[in-house]
């Protein structure tokens, strides 16, 4: 599946694995870990309140609180500290790809649901192993047994909510029916940290953020470019728009607005095949403008 692009690829998950995806992303970037790898996605899923992981878990008898000690110690023995470099592990990448096989051949299924993640875990003997070094408590999954059950085993999950598998008959393509996939993997949504609590309050950039406003106000040459050395504020600025943008303060026409920042080295890792890099930043720029809200 190499030729398949990674946006294309998670554009296959279902709302719960793939917000579980985007909440394992940013938990990395928060502990500063080097990657995003299986153990931050399981440990997010399983951090939801409900779903398909939680009923396999009480289906097979595994000790909850005994499995998310272990997942918390594990996620301590990570290494930290990328150097800049951030990326999905490949372990990540390859459960996706096994996920789909069994998903579509196996189950008929056009979305990945968190059932299926952890069939197709527990069918690759790499990603088992990783599975069983985050915990002891994985072992008493059986693996025939989770697939040929599966369905009865996760009757009644959050996943099978109609919303979650509705989005199985739109268009391909990340940026069809207004789809983020790019967006969420290669962006950071600053208001919505915003909104959320997330970002330190800015203080003396008042007049930094009204030129920003008043530059996206006008009707031409509305480009606003922040320069300067390392450490002067940029960041700052720009925060400080984004919670202004939260807090509704700003002329109309920037209240329902996105604010969103590009991880150029995120966009860069792992593009190893030619026209990977141009293929991953048209699809944020087809998204952009798929956006049903100003971004």
């Amino acid at each position: 599946m190499a030729d398949i692009s990674r946006a294309a690829l998670f554009g296959k998950l279902n709302k719960t694995t793939y917000r579980g995806i985007e909440s394992a992303t940013a938990f990395c970037r928060l502990r500063g870990d080097r990657e995003v790898d299986l153990l931050h996605w399981l440990h997010q899923l399983l951090q939801a309140q409900d779903g398909d992981l939680h009923r396999i878990v009480r289906h097979f008898s595994l000790d909850a609180a005994r499995l998310a000690q272990d997942l918390t110690a594990a996620l301590d023995r990570l290494p930290r500290g990328g150097g800049g470099h951030f990326d999905l592990s490949a372990s990540v990448e390859e459960a996706v790809e096994r996920a789909w096989v069994h998903c579509t051949l196996r189950y008929g299924r056009q979305r990945i649901r968190g059932g299926d993640l952890l069939v197709a875990i527990l069918h690759t003997r790499s990603l088992r192993n990783g599975l069983l070094a985050m915990s002891s408590e994985f072992g008493k999954l059986r693996a025939e047994a989770l697939a040929d059950d599966l369905d009865a085993i996760v009757a009644g999950s959050p996943e099978d909510d109609a919303t979650d598998i509705a989005a199985a008959s739109a268009p391909a393509g990340p940026a069809a029916a207004g789809g983020t996939a790019a967006l969420a993997l290669y962006t950071v949504d600053l208001t919505a940290q915003a909104r959320e609590g997330k970002l330190d309050p800015i203080i003396g950039r008042d007049d930094e953020i009204r030129q920003v406003v008043d530059i996206l106000m006008r009707r031409r040459q509305n480009n606003p470019i922040l320069v300067g050395e390392t450490g002067v504020g940029k960041t700052a600025v720009v925060e400080g728009f984004a919670q202004r943008i939260a807090r509704g303060d700003v002329p109309p026409a920037l209240k329902d607005v996105q604010l969103r920042t590009l991880d150029v080295g995120l966009l860069q890792a792992g593009a190893s095949m030619k026209g990977e890099f141009e293929q991953r930043l048209r699809a944020v720029i087809d998204e952009v403008q798929a956006s049903p809200k100003p971004i």
